[in-house]
C-alpha cells in the first residue's frame, strides 16, 4: 500500500514503529488504544459497515486494534453470516432498534 499510511522507515525507527513481515503494524500503545479490550457493539457495526471500503489498515487506526486482529474478527463475522446484521444495525442506528 502506497501514501501516507505506508511504512516511513526513517521515521517510524525514530517512533519506535514496528511491522510484521506482511507489512503490518505490530502493537504500538500509542495507535492501539483498545488492544486487549473487547470489541464493543459500535466497534463491530463500524467496522462491517467500513471494512470494505476503508481496509483494515484505515480501521487500526480509528478503532484502536491492530490489522491482524481486525481482520480476523472481520473474517469470523463474515463466516458467520453478520456482516450484513451490523451494517444494518449501523444504518439503523439514527432510527429503529437492530433486529437480526
Amino acid at each position: 500500500m502506497k501514501g501516507d499510511l505506508s511504512p516511513h522507515p526513517e521515521s517510524d525507527a525514530i517512533d519506535g514503529i514496528q511491522y510484521d513481515k506482511q507489512n503490518r503494524m505490530v502493537y504500538h500503545p500509542d495507535f492501539h488504544f483498545s488492544h486487549s479490550k473487547p470489541f464493543s457493539q459500535e466497534d463491530l457495526e463500524y467496522l462491517c459497515m467500513f471494512y470494505e471500503f476503508d481496509g483494515a489498515r484505515t480501521m487500526a487506526f480509528a478503532l484502536g486494534k491492530t490489522e491482524h486482529t481486525l481482520r480476523v474478527k472481520y473474517n469470523r463475522l463474515k463466516r458467520a453470516g453478520l456482516v450484513e446484521y451490523y451494517r444494518k444495525c449501523y444504518k439503523a442506528r439514527l432510527g429503529d432498534e437492530c433486529y437480526a
